[in-house]
């Protein structure tokens, strides 16, 4: 088996790089080939969130200059239409461009493009990031665009000589005449782009890559190293002022009465101002010179608040109102006939509860507005554009074409940044208009501090399943009956009427309802209401369905008495080849099955599909000083092409890190009495440096379109481990965190 292989420990020594060149040529263009309708310089799929492929949609041809700017120097800046927040879509998608274009590698440039039409996701039909689909849906678009370009300074070359295309050629950022002639890109660029987009392009065999399959090193790598890119927290204008904000303690609630005098009593405060918060409450900012003064002066405001009318949440009450859902049928998203659970010989009855999850991004939120004579400008990190444009300009009372939005680069987000509200986005515009209407024109920066978005920030749901499994005699599955319980992150956001089908939120359930084994389950869902407000969190549903899946599964194979891989195998059938082979790569990689484990650890496998990527673990955990370690985790990964495998390790790598997080005591969110009880990370716990288990990654070599890769690292780590610490102490961990004490 062909794989691409990557240690942390030595990401650039004993790399096995696979061999695309040897990679069916019809299995690649199958799903490569041009779609009806010739160039895509640009595609413009309308309606958000669109699921349906676009690669057969006739695209409306733009200018090169759209995406690509050659320089008379030959730099090539290439746009691109994505944040980034360290996923590293800044080099993956300009390799798609520099591909087609053949241009010289060294000499790329990139950087993030505004918000624009011409930069819509082409299957979502918004401009976004998200969903692990930067790569998989620009895949055909972004080689389009340098096809084109690169046709277009062909033609160029053409006129210039006299001589037809076809006799030219180009390599390394230089048309190649018939008798000798050389031209640079950038001495070609300026007539190039007074041609027209040619109606039809052809892109590259395989064969002929010489970038795309092969390990490269960031562009942005040097610059990071320095401090010198630009993130939001950075920016600044002339005569900037910063805003923080006093919100609600608990949501919903509005301002009864603060402290104005003391605020303004403050140096360097400049004015404090009540504003509506995007929870149906209200908020006082405090605006200031600087972070530390508005920081200061809220400080001083000691707000009180009106919290009659809205719900207290208490975390320790609704799990137990879960509990008594859960065992009560929801709604059906997957029916089976699970009758013989009656009689069976035997019975599984396993209760599984997942807390509440901040985000946590290492850059807190930010964002900052200028209002201007005809509109606003905005200068933030978001992971939707259009969404945060349009609903900044409906809180102006602009519209979208009035709100020049400016892609800012973010550290981190796993979702926090791709808010259907648009929160962040909103609450700068209620600043910047309150401000303007108290008689200031200096433009605002919104700051969040880490304790305001732990506090007052969404969250992942916290959930409930429960799962009632009758066997016969030998263990095997005569029926299974599964139910969720846990808040529809869809639920009364613009995305409901498009993806709740029937009362099915399909990101609560997914997981469950798409199982590659072959069981008969009955899968039914309960989506209660709270006061508590709920976003995807990297990786969605699979944060918790993949938990509940490979841990059952595991303890199946257990009661079978078979070996969990093989019984995994077994389940599967011949249905799911990709599942087999991640899962076969991290089995021959990790030696399972081979290696004799030192005294005091034990293997533990999970598998799990998400964003139409596999990935599979074989991880080594140990008991040390009665806690829990995981010691090594070997990933198989299928995720068809990868494009720039070291992308691909690193999504995996932090992937694994973040899934490991979860199962670290205090990583969780709750309240009580309406308030979150958390606020920074001595009381929320994320996995550090420290945490890190040796980790190798290897990639199943695939010549099919490549498929998401930001999240499938995730899901399935914790379960692995959940599996090996069974193993060591004869414990199910039925829950998120762990908890040692715990019996099964």
């Amino acid at each position: 088996m062909r794989e691409l292989r990557f240690s942390r420990f030595a990401p650039f020594q004993g790399v096995a790089v696979g061999d695309y060149a040897g990679v069916s040529r019809r299995a690649f263009l199958k799903t490569s080939a041009l779609a009806a309708g010739g160039l895509m310089l640009e595609m413009s799929v309308p309606g958000a969130m669109r699921t349906a492929s676009a690669q057969g949609s006739a695209p409306a041809p733009v200018v090169p200059s759209a995406f690509v700017r050659i320089a008379p120097d030959d730099t090539v800046t290439i746009q691109v239409n994505r944040l980034d927040f360290g996923q590293g879509v800044q080099t993956a998608l300009p390799m798609l461009v520099a591909e087609e274009l053949d241009c010289d590698w060294s000499k790329v440039r990139s950087e993030l493009a505004p918000a624009a039409d011409v930069y819509k996701d082409p299957l979502f039909g918004i401009q976004m990031t998200g969903g692990s689909g930067s790569v998989a849906h620009s895949w055909l678009q972004y080689r389009r665009i340098g096809a084109s370009a690169r046709a277009m300074l062909m033609a160029a070359a053409a006129q210039q000589w006299n001589v037809p295309p076809a006799q030219l050629r180009t390599e390394n950022g230089v048309v190649l005449g018939p008798n000798g002639q050389r031209a640079t890109y950038g001495s070609l660029a300026a007539k190039a782009q007074t041609l027209p987009v040619p109606a039809e392009v052809a892109l590259k065999d395989p064969s002929r890559f010489r970038l795309l399959g092969k390990p490269t090193g960031r562009l942005d790598a040097r610059a990071k190293s320095t401090g010198a890119p630009m993130y939001g927290m950075d920016f600044k204008l002339p005569n900037l002022k910063v805003a923080v904000v006093a919100r609600p303690p608990v949501f919903g609630a509005k301002v009864k009465g603060f402290d104005a005098k003391a605020a303004r009593a403050v140096k360097g405060v400049r004015d404090v101002l009540e504003i509506p918060d995007d929870r149906g409450g209200t908020a006082v900012a405090v605006i200031a010179d600087g972070y530390w003064q508005a920081k200061t002066g809220r400080d001083a405001l000691k707000p009180t608040w009106d919290t009659a009318g809205v719900e207290h949440v208490d975390t320790t009450a609704q799990l137990t109102k879960y509990k008594e859902m859960a065992r009560t049928p929801g709604i059906v998203a997957l029916d089976a006939d699970v009758s013989a659970l009656k009689g069976a010989p035997k019975t599984l009855v396993a209760e599984y509860s997942f807390p509440y999850l901040a985000h946590a991004p290492m850059e807190p939120l930010n964002c900052t507005v200028q209002l201007t004579e005809h509109g606003a400008e905005v200068w933030t990190g978001t992971q939707f554009q259009t969404v945060d444009q349009a609903a900044i300009a409906r809180t102006l009372g602009l519209e979208p074409g009035q709100v020049k939005l400016h892609t800012l680069m973010a550290g981190g987000g796993f979702g926090r940044r791709a808010v259907p509200t648009s929160d962040y986005g909103v609450e700068a515009a209620q600043v910047a208009k309150a401000w303007k209407r108290a008689g200031h024109r200096e433009p605002i920066k919104v700051i969040w501090s880490r304790e305001d978005d732990i506090r007052g920030g969404y969250y992942r749901p916290m959930y409930v399943h429960r799962a009632e499994i009758g066997l016969d005699a030998k263990g095997n599955v005569l029926a299974w009956n599964h139910t969720i319980v846990g808040q529809s992150i869809l639920q009364g956001t613009p995305f409901e009427k498009m993806l709740v089908k029937n009362g099915i939120d399909g990101t609560s359930v997914e997981g469950v309802s798409g199982t590659p084994y072959a069981v008969p389950l009955r899968l039914t869902l309960h989506s209660p209401q709270a006061n508590v407000p709920v976003l995807w969190w990297r990786s969605v549903g699979n944060t918790h369905t993949a938990f509940v899946m490979e841990t059952l599964i595991d303890e199946l194979a257990k009661n079978a008495g078979q070996d969990p891989v093989a019984y995994r195998y077994a389940l599967m059938g011949d249905k799911h080849p990709r599942h087999k082979a991640a899962l076969a790569l991290a089995v021959e990689r990790s030696g399972y099955g081979k290696t004799q484990l030192p005294k005091g650890q034990a293997w533990g496998v999970a598998v799990h599909e998400s964003f139409d990527s596999v990935v599979a673990y074989v991880v080594v955990a140990e008991i040390r000083n009665g806690s829990p370690r995981l010691v090594s985790a070997t990933a198989g990964v299928h995720c068809n092409f990868a494009v720039n495998p070291l992308t691909v390790a690193a999504q995996v790598e932090g992937a694994a890190l973040m899934g490991l997080g979860t199962t670290l005591p205090g990583a969780a969110i709750t309240l009580k009495d309406g308030e979150v009880e958390q606020s920074n990370f001595h009381q929320y716990t994320v996995a550090r440096l420290t945490d890190m288990p040796a980790i190798s990654v290897h990639i199943v070599s695939s010549g099919d379109a490549p498929t998401g890769m930001g999240e499938p690292g995730l899901p399935a780590l914790a379960p692995a481990y959940a599996n090996a610490l069974f193993t060591l102490t004869g414990k199910r961990q039925r829950a998120l965190p762990f908890d040692m004490t715990t019996t099964a």
